[in-house]
């Protein structure tokens, strides 16, 4: 019997769905925006480009290359990017974030000149009543602004990708007149933000239908619409996946979710729910290096990857309860290995390129021990199941190999 046969699926009875007849792009945001934490560090230019290439295995659509308006080691780590684009022939579309002004828009247009890589300017600008009120700034002044900018964008050979900053707190009035300009000037891709991390899934739903509906439908223009999201009310793929659902094209994310404050939507679990959605092209993607790419993102950064962070961190396969590993033993003994990954997991660690581990400790039972010392070819006599048995019980954690290894050794002496 199919393991798909023994799990009822309560994901697939729902009033909404995300069946689509175009696929879901991804954009990668981790050499930006994941960059403005303030606890990163900025990797070094040959450390990017091996992101890079892991986004490319990955089937990650699109990347932030950076911000070159920002400064000079901006400037060349982006143009390094882009030429490792052109000179590897790779499939990952680019863009450039850009404040609407003429100083951070033309870096880009040179960059292209100098590579021939297409690039799309990211322009953005504050959107909601409270920035403005902050700033000071009329409802003409952004408008103006961003026509100015746009045109000077396009004037260069650019395509534009414009960005209002916190769109989900800004007033629908505004919302309308933003886009509706940005189109006008002959924006064809617009990003929906959650800068602050305030929008609820429904939130999220309701704003980008709401753009679709009174803005890119009424355009006539064909509008590739985006959601960039934050992760301050843990809401990070919950909002992506609204967004999806309600007619977004594409979604923004970075590697295990660095970025300001807590952190952007996390790339990697976006990648892990479209394939276990069977979403397309993500449904047939091998994400087998998801692990090498979070790895790579943790230690160029030098943010660390939690043990019990979902899919790649260390306990995300692993168990030493007795009552679970006894479960995926007896699917073990099966010779099935995915009910092995399914019967205990709603992710089946084969599909990411990761197996279940068993490990033992104060709540393991016998059965952990035995299988534990058999996946070695160690010897496991009764005695020596014993003995690291009431090793494990007395402890206050999960035995380390060293621990386990001492029992059999004192054992068989």
């Amino acid at each position: 019997m199919k393991t798909s046969e023994l799990i009822y699926d309560w994901n697939q009875i729902s009033p909404e769905s995300l069946s689509r007849s175009r696929p879901v792009l991804l954009n990668d945001e981790s050499l930006r925006d994941g960059l403005q934490s303030p606890s990163v560090r900025d990797p070094s230019i040959e450390e990017k480009i091996h992101i890079l290439h892991l986004m490319e295995a990955l089937g990650i659509n699109s990347l932030d290359l950076g911000l070159p308006g920002a400064g000079q080691r901006a400037a060349e780590h982006v143009e390094a990017l882009a030429r490792e684009i052109v000179q590897q022939k790779m499939r990952i579309r680019a863009n450039c974030a850009a404040r609407t002004h003429e100083n951070d828009i033309r870096p880009i247009a040179e960059i292209v000149q100098r590579t021939g890589l297409p690039i799309e300017a990211a322009t953005f600008i504050g959107s909601s009543p409270i920035r403005r009120y902050t700033e000071g700034w009329t409802d003409d002044f952004l408008l103006q602004t961003t026509e100015k900018a746009l045109k000077y964008a396009l004037s260069l050979g650019l395509d534009v990708l414009y960005v209002t900053e916190d769109t989900s707190r800004c007033d629908p009035a505004m919302v309308k007149r933003l886009y509706s300009c940005a189109i006008g000037c002959g924006a064809r891709a617009i990003v929906i933000c959650d800068t602050a991390g305030h929008s609820t899934p429904a939130g999220a739903f309701a704003l980008v239908k709401f753009v679709l509906d009174e803005v890119v439908k009424p355009s006539g223009e064909k509008i590739r619409v985006e959601w960039h999201g934050h992760c301050d009310r843990g809401f990070g793929v919950a909002n992506s996946i609204s967004a999806l659902m309600a007619g977004a094209d594409c979604v923004h994310a970075c590697a295990l979710g660095i970025g300001e404050r807590v952190g952007n939507t996390q790339m990697d679990l976006m990648l892990v729910n479209l394939k276990l959605m069977g979403i397309p092209p993500w449904d047939l993607q091998d994400l087998t290096r998801l692990r090498e790419y979070c790895e790579a993102v943790s230690k160029a950064t030098g943010v660390p990857i939690p043990p019990n962070y979902p899919v790649v961190g260390e306990d995300a396969f692993r168990t030493a309860t007795g009552v679970h590993a006894s479960a995926v033993i007896k699917a073990y003994k099966k010779n099935d290995i995915e009910l092995a990954n399914a019967v205990y997991s709603g992710v089946p660690s084969h599909v990411f390129g990761m197996e279940q581990v068993i490990d033992v400790g104060p709540m393991s039972g016998k059965s952990n021990v035995t299988f534990w010392l058999e996946r070695r070819g160690l010897e496991c006599s009764d005695e020596i199941v014993e003995k690291i048995y009431r090793r494990a019980k007395a402890s206050d954690h999960t035995l380390s190999e060293a621990e386990i290894m001492e029992c059999v050794g004192t054992t068989k002496s």
